[in-house]
């Protein structure tokens, strides 16, 4: 059996999380990674048994696939380098910081025609992939409005880049571009937006907003992201349409559950499904593309996915900051 070669740059929560999903894969090897915390590095290779990269130029060489789990701030610094070496690329969300960094990622994805795939790993929850499959069948018939929220505690990590707007975007950015990718996939184009958010308050380790969305094809929804609420992460949804309504909340799940809080507050804002009986999401995500890689086929997500929900909640955060209505 061929073995595809992955390394994987950025080695926190979502770096295991992503291990975790390739050691499950028999016919991929993840041969090197790196993060620019050598202990770090150091630390994670021992307990996986992987070689450590002493570069990113050295990690590209040795790999096929190279998956991005870095801060949001630093996913252009270095998906740049790796489309441009002709690596194939899975990137973490949001695709950047800045509308600037995902153009220039969406333009180099275009000029040197690698496979590229941003993890919107929501598409792969099976709740929310079902839901997108009722509304496209029509079973919900033409829908009116939709209501969604998720959220929990505010993440901490050792650096703290969640606390620092300018490198996470807050909530809106960091946590709700999850939503704003599933109604985009689902629902077609937005028109416009409005959104109040606490993002600006200065208030420390608190973060929430409450965002109203109108669609081009007539649909309204109200997404509510929170990092306020120290009672665990939950989301929930609820779709109506003409002909029916589908709801879904995390909370009233018969399915096992394990409650177990991480040092220092909650961890890096990843949520996994807690049952036994469910793929792993983020396993899923990554069995598709390293699929695409392997047949030469195009990632259902696309580079241009990632780039229209940064965009959108970039709109959103215009305007919560000013307080206007942002018309796309």
């Amino acid at each position: 059996m061929a073995m595809t070669r992955v390394g994987i740059v950025g080695l926190g929560t979502m770096g295991r999380q992503h291990m975790d999903a390739y050691r499950q894969m028999p016919d991929v090897e993840v041969v090197a990674v790196y993060d620019h915390h050598p202990e770090r590095a150091q630390a994670f290779a021992q307990e996986y048994g992987v070689r450590v990269a002493q570069s990113l130029d050295e990690l590209l060489q040795q790999t096929e696939i190279v998956d991005i789990c870095t801060p949001t701030y630093r996913h252009a610094e270095y998906a740049l380098p790796a489309v441009e070496a002709g690596n194939s690329v899975v990137c973490g969300k949001p695709l950047g910081r800045t509308l600037e960094d995902c153009e220039r990622i969406v333009e180099a994805v275009k000029e040197h025609r690698t496979p590229f795939m941003p993890a919107h790993v929501l598409r792969f929850f099976p709740e929310y992939r079902t839901a997108h499959q009722l509304v496209k069948s029509g079973a919900l018939g033409a829908v009116a409005a939709v209501r969604m929220r998720r959220g929990g505690d505010f993440p901490r990590t050792k650096s703290d880049w969640y606390a620092d707007f300018n490198k996470s975007g807050g909530v809106i950015l960091d946590l709700i571009i999850h939503d704003f990718d599933w109604l985009l996939w689902t629902l077609g184009a937005v028109e416009r937006v409005y959104a109040k958010a606490l993002t600006f308050r200065n208030l420390p380790y608190l973060d929430y907003t409450l965002v109203t969305l109108k669609f081009k094809n007539g649909a309204v929804a109200h997404i509510e992201g929170t990092w306020c609420d120290p009672g665990g992460f939950k989301v929930n949804f609820e779709i109506c349409g003409d002909s029916g309504m589908l709801e879904y909340d995390s909370t009233r799940q018969v399915a096992l559950q394990i409650a177990a809080r991480a040092e220092g507050g909650a961890g890096g804002g990843v949520q996994v499904p807690e049952s036994p009986a469910v793929q792993n999401p983020y396993y899923l995500e990554l069995r598709h593309f390293v699929d695409c890689v392997q047949r030469r086929l195009d990632p259902e997500i696309t580079v241009e996915d990632g780039y229209n929900a940064v965009r959108l909640a970039l709109a959103v955060i215009e305007s919560a900051q000013t307080g206007r209505v942002i018309t796309l």
